[in-house]
Order: structure tokens, then C-alpha cells, then sequence
């Protein structure tokens, strides 16, 4: 570990992967802080991703990267009717459950064999400020603490985003749109292959979900996120989860057990600072309404990347200079559909059971052109005229 490299990375995950490769790439040198003793543990992830998400970072998919591929997927409304949303060209794989042991692992292989350092079980305690400017980080690396110096820090530490805060950004997420989360991987469960499942309501998980993501014969990822407000003493997420469990799985084994949290907020008002980029989940960029963001961080942190270069070799790396990767980013597919999403969770999260029952059983077997959310609520509002109403404010993004 060097005292100073151009580019010093703080987080191991596919956000801070992307960011490292690309920048190695560019013939930069490059430093990865992970805090974690190995990468791509504990799996604090549903493991889901779109088939033409993924698509647009690699030709080809690692056989091992893959636990399931998903063709299709299963809503259950609050009463218990449940309708599939399948592609119309049945057959094709819409997504997949990726393995993600395996998938970040290899992520950080490809960016040291680019020419990326990485060193794991090294926690960043503090940044390195100057005059109000970001100039690297403190780490303690296995019970010393060390200066690392860069001319560009990328902070891609996740949800926690302690680094962000370091360096004076507000990162706080308010409680109302934290989801607390549990999942178990569990085996020995009669799960339909290829489909996800998602229950909604109340009664099972105010103002969230509960989801089923296969990963092989009778394997699955079975999770739960809630809002943090209806988070309380015996109604936590793993209560809610195990209560599902015993009715619906009893005989089932649980081989791991996780929990975290996923903001489901605004992205924050600026993702940049002199000297700093903020990827991924520290960004507040995973999707509002299902808390998705492995995309969002790869997107973002090879964004991180191409911005960081061109700063680099231009010798500026000022706010202004760096603001290209906050607009970009805005501006694209991804940053209007988080809007979007946001808008769309806002009002759906304050429906009653008995609505979302009347909304949901109205598109009862749709068979979607496009395997999408923006599709879903199209749908949703074409069989729904009073919600059209509420959701006026978004018709932009649907013309």
C-alpha cells in the first residue's frame, strides 16, 4: 500500500469495481479500501438484475456468476390473489439471480488484473481535508493507521456511507425512507423455478414487501424490507419475515441469515464534491420502490471512472469540473427513472390494503410487451382511473 495514487476507492463492491477497472484502464493508478476481511460477503442483496442491465457491461455472462434465470414473476395482493407478469415472447429470460460471492469477487479480479491494488480487512476512520478540499483518507490497516493521499476519492462504502460524511456531506436518510431488511437463504422450500415473488400489504410488510428470488432446486432468497417508522419492538423486519415463514415454509432450512438497510429517498442533492465522487448505494441511488442497486452502482461507479480520468489528466478535479458525472447521471435512463420511482412510491406507500387489493386484482394475468416497473404502473393506471389523479404529476414520464 502506497502513500498516493491517483484514484483511492473506498468500498469493494460492484460500484467501487467498475470505478477501479475503468480508471486502471485508463493507465491510472488506482488503491481499493474494502473494510470487509473478503469481498463479496456478507451478501446484503436480493441478488436480482435485468437481463439488459447487466447486458450492458459484459457480452458474455460467467456461468458461476448465475444462480437462476428469471422469466417471469408473481405479485400477491394483500387478500391473496396473485397474477404473473411474464414477457410476451414467453421463454426469454427477463433477469437473472446472480451469485454474488462470485459475481464481486470476479469484479474485483477484473480491476486488479487492469492494474488496481485492493486491500481488504482496511477501513477508512477519516478524511484527508485541506482548505475544505477532499486530499485522501485515513486507513487502518490491520491495527495502523496510514495517510493515503489522492487526487480523486470515490466513495462507493454503501448505504453507511461513512466516508461521504467524513468529508461533510450530509448523508442522512430519514427514518421514513429507510427499509429495514432481513433475508434468509433458505433450501428445502417448494418455490416455482424462474419466478420471483413479491407479497405486499400491511399485514405482512407495512409500507414494503416480502420477496421470493430463487437460486436453485428448492433454494431461494426469502426477505423482507419495512419502513423504519413501522419498524418496533416484536414488529421488526425478521419478525415479520419469520411469521411468513412458519405459515409458508415450515419445513424449510435456513442456511444464512442477513439484515441491513436500503434507502428508498431522493438521491442526495449533489453526488460530487472538490476531489470526491459519491457512487451507488453511499449516493442514495438504489430504486425507491424496490431497493434495487446493483445496476445503479455499476453505472454509476464506471461513470465515476471515465469522469475521474478525464479530470485527472485535464489536472482538475474541482467540483465544477467533476459535476460532468452528476448530470450525467441525472440526465440518464437511470437517474429519470429514480425520480420517477420516487413519485410513484410515494403515493403507492400510503395505499390502504383494501386499494392495493382493487389496483392490483385489476390487471389480474398481464402479459407485459416489456418487463419493467414503468410498464407495470402504465398498466396499473390505464385499469385505475382514479389514481390518475394522484399520479398526474408524473405524465411526463409516461408520454
Amino acid at each position: 500500500m502506497k502513500n498516493e495514487y491517483d484514484v483511492l476507492i473506498i468500498g469493494g463492491g460492484p460500484g467501487g469495481a467498475l470505478a477501479a477497472k475503468t480508471c486502471a484502464e485508463k493507465g491510472l493508478s488506482v488503491c481499493i479500501i474494502e473494510k470487509r476481511p473478503a469481498i463479496g460477503v456478507p451478501v446484503r442483496c436480493a441478488e436480482g438484475i435485468g437481463e439488459d442491465l447487466i447486458g450492458e457491461f459484459f457480452d458474455e455472462l460467467n456461468p458461476k456468476w448465475i444462480s437462476e434465470k428469471i422469466k417471469g414473476a408473481k405479485l400477491i395482493s394483500p387478500d391473496g390473489s396473485s397474477f404473473y407478469l411474464s414477457p410476451e415472447m414467453a421463454g426469454n429470460e427477463v433477469g437473472y439471480v446472480l451469485d454474488r460471492k462470485f459475481f464481486d469477487r470476479d469484479l474485483i479480479w477484473l480491476a486488479v488484473e487492469s492494474g488496481a491494488e485492493c486491500y481488504v480487512k482496511a477501513r477508512a476512520v477519516d478524511a484527508i481535508m485541506e482548505d475544505g478540499v477532499v486530499k485522501g483518507a485515513v486507513i487502518e490497516y490491520f491495527g495502523e493507521k496510514k495517510e493515503i493521499r489522492a487526487k480523486v476519492v470515490i466513495a462507493a462504502d454503501g448505504v453507511e456511507s461513512k466516508f461521504s460524511r467524513y468529508c461533510g456531506v450530509d448523508t442522512t436518510v430519514p427514518l421514513r425512507e429507510l427499509e429495514t431488511c432481513a433475508q434468509y437463504l433458505m433450501t428445502d422450500i417448494d418455490i416455482e423455478p424462474g419466478i420471483t415473488v413479491f407479497y405486499v400489504g400491511r399485514e405482512v410488510s407495512p409500507e414494503g414487501y416480502i420477496w421470493i428470488f430463487p437460486k436453485g432446486d428448492r433454494t431461494a432468497n426469502v426477505g423482507i424490507g419495512i419502513s423504519g417508522t413501522q419498524s418496533k419492538d416484536s414488529s421488526r423486519a425478521k419478525d415479520y419475515l419469520d411469521k411468513y415463514v412458519k405459515k409458508n415454509f415450515p419445513d424449510g432450512k435456513i442456511i444464512e441469515l442477513i439484515v441491513g438497510g436500503v434507502s428508498v429517498c431522493k438521491p442526495l442533492e449533489c453526488t460530487v464534491a472538490d476531489n470526491l465522487i459519491i457512487v451507488g448505494d453511499a449516493a442514495r441511488l438504489s430504486d425507491p420502490i424496490t431497493g434495487g442497486g446493483i445496476y445503479n452502482a455499476m453505472y454509476t461507479g464506471r461513470l465515476a471512472g471515465e469522469v475521474a480520468s478525464e479530470c485527472i489528466r485535464s489536472n482538475d478535479c474541482s467540483k465544477e469540473k467533476l459535476m460532468k458525472y452528476d448530470t450525467t447521471w441525472r440526465s440518464s435512463r437511470m437517474g429519470k427513472a429514480l425520480e420517477r420511482n420516487y413519485q410513484i412510491k410515494e403515493i403507492f406507500v400510503k395505499l390502504s390494503d383494501a386499494q392495493l387489493n382493487s389496483v392490483l386484482n385489476s390487471v389480474n394475468n398481464l402479459v407485459m410487451k416489456e418487463f419493467s416497473t414503468l410498464t407495470l404502473i402504465k398498466e396499473i393506471i390505464k385499469t385505475n382511473p382514479r389514481l390518475v389523479k394522484e399520479l398526474s404529476g408524473l405524465r411526463k414520464f409516461f408520454e
